[in-house]
């Protein structure tokens, strides 16, 4: 099964044969969460005699740095304290710990080690001859804005109607029931970062998602995570726009360069404006430059699709002209040529096992291109780009490991559990919460039935925050979606403040079986 953005672009937009041009400066923005009530950043909208000044910006009409209208009501379910012991951890902090344990209380991983003492009232599981990981991170998904069952009323994930659209945000898009959620959590994954497709050369804001039933998208939002920015390189924005440009590379790097030279501008004007006394008129607020504006001061992450060795190197290139870091390249089946520079200039590869030659700048693909990434010192990853492959990221990581092998790189599983978690973490900015089993960091944990890497292994049960939210044992802790079950049920106290509260405690959802 191709991945939606590959799909959508081997054949074209489906959408407006004329497409209207980019909204103009100034598109009605949302609210910020800066001074609610007392206008940019507290300065404006009220006086001294807390006489209102009409004509001071409304807290829409200002452009603030680490704005956040959207704000995520995400809220961990209750638990308790739960030990797992007997099991053979793989940290992605380190050597493997055999016969070891982990404790998990208040939401997060207590200890670690070959010796856990279990407190008073903890829940113990004995986990003889299984594995214990860190939850698994998929950086690359479009859950949600490409919801199941596919077609085009739920088919929400390229905004292909200008080749740049830096003012969507893909949370605008995601389908909180999403059938394929659940077997996403099924399959070990907690943390997904989910984007725009890939048909614009700036396609607009990613969002990073916590695999959690819950009746919006912000009671799904990773608190605190940091948006990304998705571009894309090559076939995909010159063949979907190839009638009105670009329709070259050459055209793509332009649209790139004269955004990137209308951002900084922008933010300029901005930055001067915000460090003044911020009387008179604000500069005109632009979604599509503000998104631009916070990459330049480093508040969003470039995630950047990009097949081919020599465009990644142009990317790289671009970014140091303006100033901006790529976090990753994502799909990059030719970064095994270029892994000296992904290390040199710290950007991840975040890679297939074996999906390449289905489109020209994909024919160069080789199955050991992780393991080579890995090798030069660069972060490597595996994503999945597809909502089945999701669901069994570990057997993906389980490939590369022979391919790396079949070459001579012998890649431990110590190595190669990290391309699941830690590495994944880093390109979300989040590797100081989650992606490795360490004292402090949350409790987004999995229990393998065996060795992850192996065919025949399945995720048990998963926790999210200390949660247990999945038990494969257990149909009462198998979430299903309103999409399933056909009714929408009424929230429960369990999981928080309103908004952000799953649709239903998972512990009373009946089943639906595991991953597909």
């Amino acid at each position: 099964m191709l991945a939606p953005c590959v799909v959508a672009c081997l054949v074209g937009p489906r959408v407006r044969a004329q497409p209207p041009s980019a909204p103009a400066p100034g598109t009605p923005p949302g609210p910020t969460s800066a001074a609610a009530t007392t206008g940019p950043l507290g300065n404006a909208a009220s006086t001294p005699g807390n006489a209102v000044n009409r004509n001071a910006p409304g807290r829409g009409g200002v452009s603030v740095p680490l704005a956040d209208p959207f704000p995520s009501t995400y809220r961990p379910v209750p638990s308790g304290a739960t030990v797992i012991r007997n099991v053979t951890l793989l940290t992605a902090a380190g050597p493997t710990i055999r016969n070891g344990a982990i404790l998990l209380r208040d939401g997060k991983i207590v200890s670690v080690g070959t010796n856990v003492d279990a407190p008073p009232g903890a829940a113990v599981i004995d986990g003889a001859g299984k594995y214990v990981t860190p939850g698994i991170i998929d950086v690359h998904s479009h859950l949600g804005v490409y919801a199941a069952p596919g077609g085009d009323a739920l088919s929400d994930g390229n905004e292909a109607t200008n080749p740049t659209t830096p003012y969507v945000w893909a949370e605008h898009s995601v389908w909180p029931q999403d059938p394929q959620f659940p077997r996403n959590l099924a399959g070990g994954v907690t943390t997904l970062q989910v984007l725009p497709g890939s048909a614009n050369l700036i396609g607009g804001r990613s969002v990073v998602l916590k695999v959690v039933p819950s009746r919006t998208v912000q009671g799904m939002k990773f608190p605190g995570a940091k948006y990304g920015l998705k571009m894309a390189c090559g076939e995909n924005p010159k063949r979907v726009y190839e009638n009105r440009g670009p329709s070259t590379r050459m055209g793509n790097v332009a649209g790139y360069r004269t955004a990137w030279i209308l951002a900084e501008a922008y933010r300029r004007r901005w930055d001067a404006w915000l460090a003044g006394n911020r009387q008179g008129e604000p500069p005109t607020r632009d979604l599509g430059l503000e998104t631009l504006a916070e990459v330049l001061r480093g508040n969003i992450l470039v995630h950047n699709h990009c097949y081919r060795a020599d465009e990644m190197a142009q990317m790289m290139d671009i970014a140091r002209e303006f100033g901006y870091k790529i976090r990753a390249f994502h799909h990059g089946v030719e970064a095994y040529k270029i892994a000296d520079l992904l290390a040199r200039d710290s950007v991840a590869g975040a890679l297939w096992a074996d999906w390449g030659a289905f489109k020209m700048e994909a024919m160069d693909a080789v199955r050991a291109n992780l393991a080579l990434v890995n090798q030069a010192g660069a972060r490597a990853i595996v994503h999945s780009d597809d909502p089945s492959g999701s669901q069994r990221l570990n057997q993906e990581a389980a490939k590369a490991i022979a391919a790396g092998r079949a070459v001579g790189i012998d890649v431990s599983e110590d190595q190669a559990v990290r391309w699941l978690t830690i590495n994944a973490a880093w390109a979300l900015g989040l590797d100081d919460r989650i992606g490795s089993l360490e004292p402090g960091k949350n409790a987004d944990v999995v229990l393998w039935s065996g060795d992850p890497f192996s065919v025949y292994t399945r995720a048990e049960k998963v926790w999210v925050d200390g949660a247990m939210l999945y038990d494969r044992a257990d149909p009462r802790r198998q979430w299903r979606t309103d999409f399933e079950l056909g009714f929408v049920a009424p929230p429960t106290p369990v999981g928080g403040a309103a908004g952000g509260a799953p649709a239903r405690a998972p512990s009373s959802i009946p089943s639906t079986g595991g991953p597909r």
